[in-house]
């Protein structure tokens, strides 16, 4: 069985971590080659990091039109407020509207 060494109260081991051994979290780079400067590299690598907010941002355009939807149709339904309706109809237009703009950027990025 390993012998560890015991820890007095007033250092509460800190000897030994000043003692372990250090390393480097993230690798160096060797040369500045490494970096790509080529414009279509770069422009690929903004597309793929645009793309997962784009894909949430179409997610919640759509959901929001859905819910939209639903509120307007439950107000017809009830036959309360016609104002009402024409207002959550007009939401509706106005958010089918921004998700088809956010799918269309998608569409553009994903294809460069």
């Amino acid at each position: 069985m390993p012998q560890f060494p015991t820890k007095d109260h007033a250092n509460c081991g800190m000897d030994e971590l000043a003692r372990a051994a250090t390393f480097d979290v993230l690798p160096k780079p060797t040369s500045r080659a490494s970096i790509a400067h080529d414009p279509a590299t770069v422009r690929a690598n903004r597309a793929k990091a645009m793309q997962t907010p784009l894909k949430y941002l179409t997610l919640l355009a759509v959901l929001a039109v859905f819910l939209v939807l639903l509120a307007g149709l439950w107000n017809m339904m009830r036959g309360t407020s016609p104002n009402l309706s024409q207002k959550l109809m007009r939401w509706r237009v106005g958010l089918q509207f921004l998700a088809i703009v956010i799918a269309m950027i998608m569409v553009y990025l994903l294809r460069s």
